[in-house]
């Protein structure tokens, strides 16, 4: 957790019950809570929203081995173009 050991845990909740006392830890320790259950609902709205917006441009991307298939094809049909042409030149003779 934030690389935070069971040490500094201790130290950081010592300090905050001295700081700020323990009738106030509570509410705090409650406001915080509520805080970061705020903000974990706001990313995840972020996020689904986001997926929405890109899941149709998703889609619309081939994937890797619908590119692959394409490539190999235009390579070999520029192979069998190229023996065509060097099998109908060959050597012209009048």
């Amino acid at each position: 957790m934030f690389g935070i050991g069971m040490p500094e845990l201790l130290i950081i909740l010592g300090l905050a019950l001295i700081l700020i006392g323990p009738k106030k830890l509570p509410q705090l320790a409650k406001s915080l809570g509520k805080t970061m259950g705020e903000l974990r609902k706001a990313t995840d709205d972020i996020k689904e929203t986001i997926s929405k917006e890109i899941d149709p441009i998703r889609n619309e991307i081939p994937n890797r081995r619908e590119l692959e298939e394409a490539v190999k094809k235009k390579f070999l049909e520029g192979e069998e173009e190229e023996k065509e042409s060097k099998a109908g030149k060959g050597p012209q003779t009048k």
